[in-house]
């Protein structure tokens, strides 16, 4: 246990910055849920009871977190990893499928998700293993090293299936570059990622004519100009274009393998088709609910969509449009302001840290709260793909609230930690 005296070392301003992100998420699932029959502050039967009861047990694990000897994560970083990964191997036997994907342990009334609270596993695993002295991100065994902590979870999400937690783990890679990967494979990342939308969009016949129409002028300008070091390496050259061709193949091939409704919202993003009334019902009341809200909101519990419940789920994944509606563009810029607060506050303690252990913990937990913070919003005001990705700290869920507050005050210990050098 610490020493009450190193409570003065504790980042308050990261505290102050939870706290307010908490009390606001809850007063919109206050309001997204709020009901004839469930309108007592107190009722715990009701979600908003749930969450604050959620909320209790997260601060109370916290207090619990910054007390602890911050050795203890660094230690015991491999067993929680290997914990999370077994938490998610053991989903395809004892787990409860819920609008179709199999991503909750039940028992009883009470659920769990797991998926969550890997994330704080493999935070701590990539911290571990990025956060030794002598490991070097520029050799090609350590990235595979790093890569694969990756997969693993990542392969186990998609199965339940879903890939939009998944994505989650590609905001690793910014960690990553922060630690010394080359930077173009951030760049390749980006190609990939625009080249498989396009792929969606357009198929990949049209793709692979047009690379290989651009394959061919190439080939004619190096043997034009005789380029000797293209001859000698033209057997590469072949093997990558033959490469990028399998990539397409493959990404119209598997994107059409997902479940149905992931395909449809890909799709309706990409505005392929429009199924208002059907799958993108939700994102079009969305819009509504926040292009209603003009600059300073309705109020209060006003919100005409949101008391109407014509967001379905409008207390999870599209809490941001409560937030529009009802507290208009003030509010929601006041949101993520106090959300863009924090991350970067994150990243400053981060490079104040004496141990790399807890840099690269830091850098973690940012890239994990930036991608969750824009790829909910973007989705909800309709650009980015809806992928059900919970809000941190404002979409309804115990596992949720208690993971991310697991997240940050580990690191916040950490910090309060660092003039022990281990």
């Amino acid at each position: 246990m610490r020493e009450k005296s190193t409570l003065n070392k504790i980042s308050w301003n990261l505290i102050v910055l939870y706290l307010i992100l908490v009390f606001v998420g809850w007063l919109n699932i206050y309001s997204a849920s709020k009901t004839e029959t469930h309108f007592e502050l107190l009722d715990f039967s009701s979600k908003y009871g749930k969450q604050l009861l959620w909320i209790g047990v997260s601060l109370i694990t916290a207090i619990i977190i910054l007390f602890m000897d911050t050795r203890f994560f660094k230690q015991f970083s491999s067993v929680f990893y290997i914990g999370a990964i077994l938490s998610l191997m053991g989903l395809f036997l004892f787990g409860k499928t819920v609008n179709g994907a199999t991503s909750w342990y039940a028992i009883g009334s009470f659920t769990i998700q797991p998926t969550e609270f890997a994330k704080i596993a493999v935070s701590l695993g990539i911290a571990k293993l990025v956060g030794n002295k002598q490991f070097d991100l520029k050799l090609i065994k350590n990235q595979v090293n790093a890569l694969f902590l990756l997969l693993i979870p990542s392969i186990l999400i998609i199965l339940q299936p879903d890939p939009g937690s998944a994505l989650i783990y590609l905001s690793f890679f910014f960690v990553f570059y922060r630690e010394g990967l080359p930077k173009y494979y951030i760049i390749l990342s980006f190609v990939f990622l625009i080249t498989a939308l396009v792929t969606i969009k357009v198929g990949y016949i049209a793709i692979e004519v047009i690379v290989f129409l651009l394959f061919i002028a190439f080939l004619n300008y190096m043997y034009k100009y005789k380029n000797q070091f293209f001859r000698k390496n033209i057997l590469i050259y072949v093997g990558l274009f033959l490469g990028f061709l399998f990539f397409v193949f493959m990404v119209e091939f598997t994107f059409y393998k997902l479940p149905q409704r992931h395909i449809d919202r890909v799709e309706i993003a990409l505005g392929m088709k429009e199924d208002i009334k059907g799958k993108g019902y939700n994102l079009e009341q969305s819009k509504i609910a926040i292009g209603s809200g003009g600059l300073f909101g309705k109020g209060f519990l006003k919100g005409a969509q949101t008391k109407g419940n014509f967001v379905p789920e409008q207390h999870t994944d599209f809490i941001f449009s409560t937030v529009g509606e009802e507290w208009g563009f003030v509010g929601s810029s006041f949101v993520i302001i106090i959300f863009m607060l924090l991350i970067l506050q994150i990243i400053k303690i981060a490079e104040q840290q004496k141990s790399k252990f807890s840099r690269v913990y830091g850098y973690s937990i940012a890239s994990i709260f930036f991608f969750h913070f824009t790829i909910n919003i973007g989705m909800v005001i309709d650009i980015l793909p809806t992928i059900g990705i919970p809000l941190p700290f404002f979409s309804y869920g115990g596992s949720s609230i208690l993971a991310f507050t697991i997240l940050l005050f580990i690191f916040i210990d950490l910090d309060a930690n660092k003039g022990n050098e281990w």
